[in-house]
């Protein structure tokens, strides 16, 4: 395996399947199995989860509600898939936590650097639920936070395009696939990859990230195992 600790940010959208919202178990099932064949290769795996498949507050502000209030709906919506998604993965037979960034005891643990790290090396997968804490901050921030945290090697941005475009592949036929891209051409050429604090973030520490198509059974192993799968963005 090219790489030893990962962390796997899904949106919320990808669990809604063929859904117009909420949760699709099918779609969770099959990401539970992908999981299951890299943490069976020995692949340490954290997820951060987004919450668009229940609450947006970004939504919610432009239709006139607090924007405080709105992204801490969110983060508890994160906290729902994430308590989903901790279902799915035992049911599949695989040791979980659930940590959360806002205290909810009864249901999680409250996220603790070194008690992370010591679940990732004991072979749990951990779901990291709640964003940062904090409102005006997205779950790819928190997914980048919480990788450079726990010291992984890479950040694997599961979507349903294969990679990073030119221009939205769904609609533009004739956008062009990066196969590998810098994180200043990223910039320069005003791609949309991750909102620009968590991509700045991810720039400063060097940490890379891999879009790829997560729906499309068998990519995750084959992104792990160093296979060129999707988009790398590196220095």
């Amino acid at each position: 395996m090219k790489y030893k600790r990962i962390l796997l940010k899904l949106s919320g959208e990808a669990l809604m399947g063929n859904r117009q919202y909420g949760i699709d178990p099918e779609r969770l099932a099959e990401y539970a199995k992908d999981i299951k064949q890299i943490t069976d290769k020995g692949v340490e795996v954290a997820v951060v989860i987004g919450g668009g498949n229940i609450f947006r507050g970004v939504a919610g502000a432009s239709n006139g509600m607090d924007r405080v209030q709105g992204d801490h709906m969110g983060m508890l919506a994160t906290v729902i898939n994430g308590l989903a998604l901790q279902s799915a993965l035992e049911d599949a037979g695989l040791p979980t936590r659930l940590q959360t960034a806002i205290k909810i005891n009864e249901v999680a643990e409250p996220f603790i650097r070194r008690k992370a790290m010591r679940h990732l090396e004991k072979g749990r997968v951990v779901i990291f639920g709640g964003g940062t804490g904090n409102p005006y901050f997205t779950t790819d921030s928190a997914a980048v936070l919480r990788a450079i945290e726990i010291e992984a090697d890479v950040i694997l941005k599961g979507t349903r395009v294969d990679g990073i475009y030119t221009a939205d592949p769904e609609k533009d036929k004739e956008a062009i696939k990066f196969n590998s891209i810098s994180f200043d051409e990223v910039l320069s050429k005003g791609l949309k990859v991750m909102d620009t604090t968590a991509f700045t973030l991810s720039q400063e520490n060097q940490l890379p990230i891999i879009v790829f198509d997560m729906n499309k059974k068998g990519n995750l192993l084959k992104v792990v195992s160093g296979e060129a799968i999707g988009t790398v963005v590196n220095v």
